[in-house]
C-alpha cells in the first residue's frame, strides 16, 4: 500500500511555482488593464496629450471682409466683399487654441456688380497707405487667447488680431459642422488707425465697422 502521506509535501511543493506563475500573470494583466484606461483617459480628457496641432487647409478654408457703405448719397454707392486668403495657420486642440495669419498683399476686392475699371479702383484704395498700407504692414494675424464653450460645437474664441501695425483684441463666434469651422466677428477700423474712406464731401462713405466672415478647415 503506497503512504500517500511521504509524497503529499513533495505534491505542494510542486504546486507551489505553478500558483506563483499564476499570480504573477493576473498581476500582469492587472497592470496592462489600468495601463490601458489610464492612456484612454489621457486621450478624452480635457488637456488631451494625444490631440495634435493640425495646419490649417488653406485652399480649402476662406476669409472673406464686408465693408458697408454709408452717407446721404450711399444709395449710389455699394457695399465692397474682400477676400482675404489664408496664407498660414494651426488649429491646436491640446491647448484649445487658433492662430492664422492672411497676407495682406493678397487680398482682393471681389465686388461683382462693379465694374472691371472701378474695382481696380478700390483695390488700389484699400492697399494704399490711406487704408491698409501693404508695403508698411503686409501682415495680418491673429492669435487666441481664450476658448469658452457655449454648447455643443460652439465656442466664443478671444484672442489678439494684428491690424496696420496694431493689436486690439476681437472676440469671434465659432461652429463647427461637418469639418468646418464657421464663425464671424465685427471691428472697427479706427481701433487699427484706419480712417473709413470718404469722398464727394463724405456723402458717400464707408462705415467704421465692417463685419470678418470665416470658413476654415483643418488640414488632414
Amino acid at each position: 500500500m503506497t503512504d500517500h502521506s511521504a509524497v503529499g509535501p513533495y505534491t505542494d511543493c510542486r504546486k507551489q511555482p505553478a500558483k506563483a506563475a499564476e499570480k504573477i500573470g493576473n498581476q500582469m494583466r492587472l497592470t496592462t488593464t489600468l495601463s490601458a484606461i489610464v492612456a484612454i483617459g489621457t486621450c478624452l480628457g480635457p488637456n488631451s496629450l494625444c490631440a495634435q496641432s493640425k495646419a490649417i487647409d488653406v485652399n480649402k478654408s476662406s476669409l472673406k471682409i464686408r465693408v458697408f457703405k454709408s452717407g446721404a448719397f450711399s444709395a449710389f454707392a455699394h457695399d465692397h466683399e474682400i477676400q482675404a486668403p489664408i496664407a498660414e495657420g494651426k488649429i491646436d486642440s491640446s491647448d484649445n487654441s487658433v492662430q492664422l495669419r492672411v497676407d495682406s498683399r493678397k487680398m482682393r476686392v471681389l465686388d461683382p456688380e462693379t465694374s472691371a475699371d472701378k474695382r481696380a479702383e478700390i483695390q488700389h484704395t484699400m492697399q494704399s497707405a490711406a487704408v491698409l498700407d501693404v508695403e508698411k504692414f503686409p501682415e495680418i494675424s491673429y492669435q487666441s487667447t481664450t476658448v469658452t464653450s457655449r454648447g455643443e460645437n460652439h465656442w466664443e474664441v478671444r484672442g489678439d488680431l494684428t491690424l496696420h501695425g496694431q493689436k486690439q483684441p476681437v472676440a469671434v463666434q465659432v461652429s463647427l459642422q461637418d469639418g468646418h469651422y464657421r464663425g464671424s466677428a465685427s471691428l472697427k477700423q479706427t481701433a487699427f488707425g484706419i480712417t473709413p474712406v470718404s469722398i464727394a464731401g463724405g456723402t458717400v462713405k464707408v462705415k467704421d465697422e465692417v463685419k470678418i466672415e470665416f470658413d476654415i478647415v483643418a488640414a488632414n
